[in-house]
């Protein structure tokens, strides 16, 4: 997956290098919001635990990802397509380095809040609530430890930053799927 990504940014510095063509590249982190794909960490959770399943960890879940709010991204694509510089790469990061236990862990806490009449909450007299339905399962061959983003070229060079915290987004998020 990464040498595939990797090999698709130097495909496009070539042609840029090689025949001109006015490229601008950008890599993120972890994306999180509306409409996000259920597969996820962050949506298949929220669907697990409004729904009474297990909410499955890898590993120990102390896997380290910083999580940039979908809305805050396309800000900062267009950012970069109005005022990039042609053939430079920009990396856009949320400045929300969480494990994902904490993330999960969060997401339960905010269950308890926004849905308190799930029968799976607490308040619905649930023992332990929202929270234990979090198992943990064999971690993925290979599974990165820490996804990491250094963002200062895009702040420095274009004054982008993420509007979003994590604790706003991740809310945002929550509610858009208790709405929807």
């Amino acid at each position: 997956y990464s040498a595939s990504k990797a090999s698709s940014d130097h495909l496009v510095r070539a042609w840029h290098r090689t025949y001109g063509l006015p490229v601008l590249i950008t890599n993120c982190s972890n994306n999180y919001g509306p409409y996000h794909f259920p597969e996820k960490l962050i949506p298949h959770m929220i669907l697990n635990a409004l729904a009474g399943k297990p909410m499955p960890i890898y590993g120990d879940g102390k896997q380290v990802r910083d999580w940039l709010y979908v809305e805050d991204h396309a800000r900062a694509l267009l950012k970069v397509v109005t005022e990039g510089q042609v053939g430079e790469t920009y990396n856009i990061g949320g400045h929300n380095e969480k494990q994902n236990i904490e993330v999960v862990q969060t997401l339960c806490n905010l269950l308890e809040e926004l849905a308190p009449d799930n029968p799976y909450s607490r308040a619905s007299g649930c023992e332990g609530g929202f929270a234990s339905l979090i198992t943990f399962v064999a971690d993925r061959p290979g599974h990165d430890a820490r996804y990491a983003i250094d963002a200062s070229k895009i702040e420095r060079d274009l004054g982008w930053v993420p509007k979003e915290t994590f604790e706003s987004g991740f809310r945002k998020t929550v509610q858009w799927y208790l709405d929807n």
